[in-house]
């Protein structure tokens, strides 16, 4: 039976700018909402809010609810490692962060091109099935971006995997980039356990153009537009968890009412999917998820996702007036200590990092254009 899970990679701030102010009272209350639902996966990581995710999920659940009560899903950073000596102290790191004796879910993060200095130098694999051995995991997988082939190399060469973590929504389906249907395909070919990760695109669907929201409501007027993607995903054959994050406990909330309510798409609601993606697709400058692992990569602090942001939801208004977005991009300017669009010297740190692929120093040019000449004609 397939599960709502609780993503725990873009919790409530107390301060939008910092990404370790994490608003704790309100995650209380939201994963005792949770709980009380009826669900009990919670998804973390070890960089999860510049490394303060793990140790967030052990105030607000491990220290509050008996551990029988929850299952617990992080991942290794393989962001960080280079050698072998690394990979006790930071599992040993990990389960302290977390506060519990073994994890239920471990996966390595973000198996990809990206990562490859680690998984390809380093015997991960060997470790974390030694780990399960020693009863500290109870189940090993995955998480990955790459694309179906990419997939289908990794399963095939290491049948120990129990599951993995996709990235999988109706925008992304038949995206040949992203790979969706086909990655659902090859997990299926080999009988993994698939969770899903990003249902809501990073909140694209959540907030789709005016012209897409229209069909939807024409069609049935007493849905919401997240109801489409949730529906969307939660009817996939062979799904076991269905990862959303939540900023705010009125999100969390609507996760699980539609997720409780999520009944299969019939083939004109399908047809209507296929309409809206095409609206979105032609409407989306930047194909952002805001995951922020380019943030962390940067070496000019420019908080790039949430001037990803600003940058797609200005553009949406297909107008070249003074903007909401524009006001906050320039607000964020004044902070102290960060970068801004111009800032960026092209290092290309961050495409390393980006499981979209994005051209990230390109795209910051025309963020750059937009806000800081078009609008405000400043330059840094």
């Amino acid at each position: 039976m397939v599960q709502l899970g609780f993503g725990m990679m873009r919790l409530p701030l107390l301060d939008e700018n910092d990404q370790t102010s994490i608003d704790v009272e309100q995650v209380k209350k939201m994963v005792d909402t949770y709980m009380e639902s009826g669900f009990n996966y919670f998804d973390t990581a070890f960089v999860y809010h510049e490394g303060v995710g793990e140790s967030t999920f052990k105030k607000t659940v491990v220290e509050r609810y008996p551990r029988d009560s929850f299952k617990i899903a992080t991942k290794l950073p393989l962001f960080v490692i280079t050698e072998e000596s690394q990979l006790e102290p930071i599992f040993a790191q990990q389960l302290e962060n977390c506060g519990v004796d073994y994890i239920d879910y471990f996966m390595l993060h973000n198996v990809s091109g990206f990562t490859e200095n680690a998984w390809k130098n380093v015997d991960l694999y060997s470790f974390i099935e030694k780990k399960k051995q020693e009863g500290k995991i109870k189940h090993i997988g995955i998480s990955t971006h790459g694309d179906a082939e990419f997939l289908e190399e990794i399963l095939f060469d290491h049948p120990e995997l129990e599951f993995v973590l996709l990235q999988i929504n109706y925008l992304d389906w038949e995206d040949e980039g992203i790979d969706a249907k086909k990655c659902w395909e090859v997990a299926r070919k080999y009988n993994k356990k698939i969770m899903i990760m990003e249902p809501y695109k990073g909140g694209f669907l959540a907030d789709v153009p005016e012209e897409a929201e229209k069909i939807m409501k024409e069609f049935n007027p007493d849905r919401s537009v997240v109801s489409w993607a949730m529906r969307f995903v939660a009817n996939l054959d062979d799904i076991d968890v269905v990862l959303t994050g939540a900023s705010t406990l009125k999100q969390l909330e609507d996760n699980i009412h539609e997720f409780k309510n999520a009944d299969p798409l019939n083939d004109d609601e399908i047809e209507v999917i296929k309409e809206v993606t095409e609206i979105i697709n032609s409407n989306i400058t930047v194909d952002c998820t805001k995951c922020r692992y380019c943030v962390d990569a940067c070496t000019e602090d420019i908080d790039i996702a949430k001037l990803f942001d600003l940058y797609n939801k200005h553009k949406m208004l297909k107008t070249d007036e003074w903007t909401q977005f524009g006001n906050a991009y320039l607000n964020y300017t004044k902070l102290p200590d960060v970068g801004i669009a111009s800032d960026c010297i092209e290092c290309e740190a961050c495409i390393e990092e980006c499981p979209q692929s994005i051209n990230i120093p390109d795209v910051l040019k025309d963020v750059a254009k937009t806000f800081e000449t078009e609008i405000y004609g400043f330059q840094n």
